[in-house]
């Protein structure tokens, strides 16, 4: 059964589109592993997930906005994280509420993208993953490098 992908509707195959991310092919689509962006800083983030998940998007927004990220950017939220973000598209990223594990809801989406794929995760596991339906990965560094400028 495929992993169905909420916030995928607006957006033909979830995240197609002529803009590019700052890293990767000038076509790419950024995929961000948010439990494991938001984790990688011990910053008490696990008192409030939802409110960490929407920090996080308001920031994405805010960077691709500015043109310090191009779109599109594809954020993947799990869990009690998913009260933080509606699923949709506003602000060149799109929220994506995974039904249940959002790392498997990554190497779906990852797999039905036509599109390069860049991933945002220090999962080892993960970016292995990903990586047999060819996309590339960089660490949660880069990102918050770039959303925090």
């Amino acid at each position: 059964m495929p992993h169905r992908l909420r916030g995928c509707d607006e957006v033909a195959g979830c995240g197609m589109s002529t803009a590019s991310t700052s890293e990767g092919d000038a076509d790419s689509v950024l995929v961000v592993d948010a439990a494991n962006v938001v984790g990688s800083r011990p910053n008490g983030w696990w008192r409030d997930r939802p409110a960490a998940a929407r920090a996080l998007v308001t920031q994405l927004q805010a960077a691709t906005g500015a043109g310090q990220l191009r779109a599109p950017v594809i954020v993947v939220l799990e869990g009690a994280a998913k009260g933080g973000a509606d699923a949709g598209t506003m602000g060149g990223v799109t929220v994506v509420h995974a039904d249940s594990d959002g790392d498997e809801a990554i190497v779906a989406l990852a797999g039905r993208e036509s599109r390069p794929v860049v991933l945002v995760s220090a999962d080892r596991r993960l970016r292995s993953r990903v990586a047999t339906h060819g996309a590339t990965a960089v660490g949660p560094s880069w990102l918050w490098s770039r959303i925090e400028a």
